[in-house]
């Protein structure tokens, strides 16, 4: 059985997402804070940060499926599906007893969360427009 090709292109995309979110939340910090106040800052970069952490996991889980079907199990870990879910509920509710307890903004933290979106929108648009035609 033949492995799928690989896109040279698509590794280089996925490792420019991290950098996009991570400058997305840090620009966007400041703008939440002008208009809400430092609450609504810190909210803003929590939320960033849960999105880069669930991106991580996202692109951890896609990596081992990605190993299992191409037939590499030796470099796949045998793990099941429950320990991603157990991972984001972790996330999730971490995420919530902070800002219960530090009293962040949690409309800007849910906006901060949105960095991963916009960030795959704004990876897209790069590619869009620096594709070498050839």
């Amino acid at each position: 059985m033949t492995p799928p090709p690989v896109f040279k292109g698509y590794d280089e995309g996925i490792a420019r997402l991290p950098k996009w979110i991570f400058w997305l939340g840090l620009l966007g910090a400041p703008v939440a804070g002008r208009w809400y106040g430092v609450p609504a800052a810190l909210g803003f970069l929590l939320g960033a940060g849960c999105a880069y952490l669930n991106f991580r996991l996202i692109e951890r889980f896609a990596d081992r499926l990605g190993q299992l079907a191409t037939g590499d199990p030796a470099s796949a870990r045998a793990t099941r599906g429950g320990g991603l879910f157990f991972q984001f509920l972790g996330l999730v509710a971490g995420a919530v007893v902070i800002l219960k307890v530090s009293q962040l903004n949690v409309v800007a933290a849910m906006c901060g969360f949105l960095v991963c979106p916009a960030a795959v929108l704004l990876e897209i648009l790069y590619e869009l427009l620096t594709y070498g035609h050839s």
